[in-house]
């Protein structure tokens, strides 16, 4: 599956900090879970490029 092609799949996401000091992703979706931890500037670097990428699918609508 590329990233552009639709998909069917529902998926939570929930994010937040863990007891050691990471950033954790936790994906869950048809009894899959999936934690995914990060250290803060990894997370950063997400950030910024989710934010990339909303500005990117934002130009396309127009």
């Amino acid at each position: 599956m590329s990233i552009d092609k639709q998909s069917d799949i529902a998926a939570n996401l929930q994010i937040g900090p863990t007891t050691l000091g990471m950033v954790r992703l936790y994906v869950e979706a048809d009894g899959v879970e999936l934690p995914l931890d990060f250290d803060p500037e990894e997370a950063e670097e997400i950030a910024d490029e989710l934010k990339a990428a909303a500005a990117r699918a934002r130009a396309m609508k127009k």
